[in-house]
C-alpha cells in the first residue's frame, strides 16, 4: 500500500476519548441564582450564573462525549442562540447529550468529572450525584472535587471550574 506525503493514513482508533472544559462565575449578590452542582441542588449556596443552570459538573461531561464523538461541543448542541435551553438542567443536557452521541453510532465508557471550587463541601453528596449523572448519561459518571488552594479565579470564590473526559467506543 502506497501512501502519498500529503494524505495520512490513521488506523482506526477504538476506544476514543474526549475531554471538556466548563466554566462559571458566581451569579451577582444582587442576581441570585440557585446552585445546581454535580447535578444537585444545594441549599444555601450561591448559585452559578449561565444560559442553563450553570452546573459545570454536567456541562463539562456533556462537552467530553461530543468531543470523544468529534461532533462538536456544547455550544454546537446547546448554545446560547437555542432559546429552549434557556435554564434547562445540566442533568437534562447530559442526558441529551448522551442520546445524540448514541445516535451517532456510539456507546459510552464512562465519564470522570474533576471540579475546582472553595465550596460546597462535596464529599458527603459524591456518591448521590454519581447516581444522578450515571442515570442521565446511562453510563459510569465519577465525580471528584479539589481547591486551588486560594490561587486564580477559584481561589478567589469567584466561580467554579469543571474538567472532564468521556471514553466512548463504536456501537454494535
Amino acid at each position: 500500500m502506497s501512501m502519498s506525503s500529503n494524505q495520512p493514513v490513521f488506523p482506526p482508533v477504538i476506544p476514543r476519548t474526549g475531554i471538556g472544559i466548563d466554566v462559571h462565575a458566581f451569579a451577582a449578590e444582587d442576581q441570585p441564582q440557585p446552585l445546581w452542582l454535580g447535578g444537585l441542588f444545594w441549599e444555601g449556596e450561591r448559585g452559578l450564573s449561565g444560559h442553563s443552570d450553570g452546573d459545570p459538573v454536567a456541562h463539562a461531561a456533556a462537552d467530553a462525549l461530543f468531543s470523544a464523538c468529534g461532533i462538536g461541543d456544547l455550544g454546537t448542541h446547546f448554545g446560547t442562540d437555542r432559546p429552549e435551553y434557556a435554564g434547562a438542567s445540566g442533568v437534562t443536557l447530559l442526558a441529551e447529550a448522551a442520546r445524540i452521541v448514541r445516535a451517532h453510532g456510539f456507546e459510552i465508557g464512562n465519564i470522570a468529572v474533576q471540579f475546582v471550587a472553595n465550596r460546597p463541601k462535596f464529599g458527603p453528596r459524591r456518591e448521590e450525584s454519581q447516581q444522578v449523572l450515571s442515570a442521565a448519561a446511562a453510563a459510569p459518571v465519577s465525580v471528584t472535587a479539589t481547591t486551588s488552594d486560594g490561587l486564580g479565579f477559584t481561589g478567589r470564590g469567584e466561580g467554579i471550574s469543571a474538567v472532564a473526559t468521556a471514553l466512548v467506543y463504536p456501537a454494535g
